[in-house]
């Protein structure tokens, strides 16, 4: 998808990066509605889901979906996930997450989306992000909406 937008540039995004606990999942489990909307962004990118896994469940709540799933080591995942997004071309990513380990994933893609819902965000990925919403049902709608993010990122 390629979006022209005035101040920030032009950019063409193939790929959506997202964190898992705490984004799209609480205490492990799929947040309601993710399903769905993770299987309609699938229509025009590759949707990536990062996490250690503290649940151990990852696997098994996305199972069926049209996303990758990739369990990081439980260090460094701060770098593990700058290095994944930088893999991909981080100038065709965009990232979503909420924790400290997701700041650097965040400012590394071309556009950082954090969230805050009940775990709430932290300051990290705040500071990094290119903009915050109040849940992932929000940032997956702006994403979904060419002119909500225009209108949110132009200058």
């Amino acid at each position: 998808m390629e979006w022209k937008i005035p101040g920030f540039g032009n950019i063409e995004i193939t790929a959506i990066v997202s964190d898992y606990n705490g984004t799209l999942a609480v205490n492990g489990k799929l947040i309601p509605g993710i399903a769905d909307q993770i299987i309609a962004l699938s229509k025009r990118y590759t949707v990536h889901v990062l996490t250690g896994d503290t649940y151990g469940i990852a696997a098994e709540q996305l199972d069926g979906l049209p996303c990758e799933l990739h369990i990081l080591p439980k260090e460094d995942q701060a770098v593990a996930k700058k290095r994944f997004v930088e893999e991909l071309g981080s100038q065709h990513c965009i990232a979503v997450g909420n924790g400290r380990n997701d700041g650097l994933m965040l400012k590394a893609a071309e556009i950082g989306i954090g969230v805050i819902q009940q775990e709430g965000a932290a300051v990290d990925a705040l500071m990094h992000a290119d903009l915050v919403v109040n849940n992932i049902n929000d940032a997956f709608s702006i994403i979904k909406d060419e002119k909500r993010l225009i209108a949110t990122l132009r200058s």
